[in-house]
């Protein structure tokens, strides 16, 4: 069945937008009352649930040359969750307009207990903007635009149930338009669910084929359990949870006839996974007949014991294999022969023609 999945967090469902502006008035006297990672902060302001703070730096801040005004934002809210925010700061003009040249816009950032600050060392030079029309009567006017993302929470996809919604259309029988008749039981079904799932019921049901023009099917040579087993798989994409190995050879048997290849794999490793003594032979045979190679192979593993040989050879299916598949007793002997006894694999070789 299928599993539940996760949705990470962190998917921006919207966001909080809200402008502060901070004005300096005295740019210059400040600029000589404050040195090099001294600071002047703006009154809290609120944004997305969050406080924050502007920090002015009229000489730059710490560790920084003081050929700049240094500008930050900072995370006030106290043992908050952290936020993720972007930054947009801007010099206004004479019209209270951003100046392009002096707008700095950071990317989404995440302010934490750890990291509470992002800003600018460098947002403007301080000869550059003392030289320009923006220092109106020695005062600066910034706007900080803040914009704290919100987020999804972390949320469960529940699992598919696609499956169940078309085992009860089986079971009710809703909108049936066949039927099919297997060994003397009748089992309504819908043309197009068996068609999508089976190439062979496909050109049957949907083709050209005699099948496709009647409304009732009739499957030969197969048990009404087996069929039963397998329109359940059909519409369900499951088998029994005790699914015996009996019931796995029918089934594997029917999976390769009507080409269900995911069917086929769980049948065969089913069979490879219970191989023991008394169902070798038949199992060996039931994978010479169709072709079903992995489940060869692990029969002839299991089989290259002597124990196991000689055991398999007082089996109830052991004269089956040996009148119906003798090729694959030899292909048998000629591996558990060594290489060396080349005379006697040939006169027993010779002894099963």
């Amino acid at each position: 069945m299928a599993e539940p999945c996760k949705i990470p967090a962190a998917m921006v469902a919207e966001s909080v937008e809200r402008s502060y502006v901070l004005k300096i008035d005295g740019y210059s006297r400040v600029k000589g009352l404050l040195k090099n990672g001294k600071f002047v902060a703006s009154t809290p302001f609120s944004v997305g649930g969050h406080n924050w703070t502007v920090k002015y730096y009229p000489n730059g801040c710490p560790k920084y040359c003081d050929d700049f005004i240094s500008l930050y934002v900072h995370h006030e809210s106290a043992g908050a969750k952290e936020a993720k925010a972007k930054l947009t700061l801007n010099v206004l003009d004479k019209n209270g307009n951003p100046v392009p040249s002096y707008t700095r816009t950071t990317p989404v950032n995440t302010f934490s207990k750890k990291a509470p600050t992002c800003g600018y060392y460098d947002f403007i030079p301080k000869d550059e903007l003392e030289g320009s029309a923006h220092l109106r009567g020695d005062c600066l006017t910034i706007r900080c635009d803040v914009t704290v993302m919100k987020e999804i929470e972390e949320a469960m996809v529940p699992p598919s149930d696609l499956h169940r919604h078309l085992g009860d259309l089986l079971k009710s029988n809703d909108a049936a338009d066949m039927t099919f008749q297997v060994d003397g039981q009748r089992y309504s079904a819908h043309r197009c669910v068996v068609a999508a799932r089976s190439s062979v019921f496909k050109a049957e049901l949907l083709g050209a084929m005699e099948e496709s023009s009647g409304s009732t099917i009739v499957i030969r040579d197969m048990e009404a359990d087996v069929f039963e087993s397998l329109l359940h798989f059909i519409y369900t994409d499951s088998v029994p949870p005790a699914l015996d190995v009996v019931m796995a050879g029918h089934l594997l048997v029917a999976a390769d006839r009507y080409n269900i290849g995911r069917l086929k794999v769980i049948c065969e490793e089913k069979l490879c996974s219970h191989i023991d003594s008394n169902m070798v032979a038949t199992s060996l045979a039931l994978a010479e007949q169709h072709g079903f190679r992995r489940l060869k192979e692990a029969c002839l593993q299991f089989l290259a014991s002597p124990s196991n040989l000689e055991a398999m050879m007082t089996s109830d299916g052991y004269e089956h294999l040996k009148s119906s598949c003798p090729a694959v007793l030899k292909e048998l002997i000629a591996r558990i022969i060594p290489a060396e006894f080349t005379s006697a694999k040939d006169i027993i070789m010779t002894m099963w023609k």
